[in-house]
């Protein structure tokens, strides 16, 4: 005589599902009294907790002080760069561009003297102090 062994199938419709611990509720309405008078009769808006407050003000903080950082190295590095010219007679702004961006193309270093004296014309004076920007060198496309 030989043994069959029976599986037992568990019935689906006759077992209860275990209470889970976190439960979605999407309105105040569907949770109840309990939970409307937990969140204050609220409109099912988010809160934001306490850890939460303070993750958001230690990113703001610290990019607040990233950008702040980088605007001063920046600031400063770009004073460093820079030197002045004073205009001789008879000296061209083209003269000056070429002589002092010399990797620069012509036409985008007169621009780039202009932009960095505010000025609206190639025309310079006798005694004219310029100040010069640094030389990028990627105007040369």
């Amino acid at each position: 005589m030989s043994a069959q062994p029976v599986w037992e199938q568990p019935n689906i419709a006759t077992e209860v599902a275990p209470e889970r611990h976190l439960r979605l509720v999407t309105d105040v309405a569907d949770a109840g009294p309990a939970m409307a008078r937990s969140n204050g009769g609220g409109h099912g808006r988010m809160r934001l907790t306490r850890r939460g407050r303070l993750s958001i003000t230690i990113a703001s903080t610290v990019s607040a002080v990233v950008l702040a950082a980088g605007m001063v190295l920046s600031g400063g590095a770009a004073n460093a760069t820079t030197e002045e010219v004073v205009v001789q007679p008879g000296q061209t702004l083209s003269q000056i561009a070429a002589a002092e961006l010399p990797d620069t193309r012509l036409d985008m270093a007169i621009v780039d003297i202009q932009l960095a004296n505010n000025m609206s014309t190639d025309q310079v004076r006798s005694g004219q102090t310029l100040v010069i920007p640094a030389d990028q060198g990627f105007h040369n496309g």
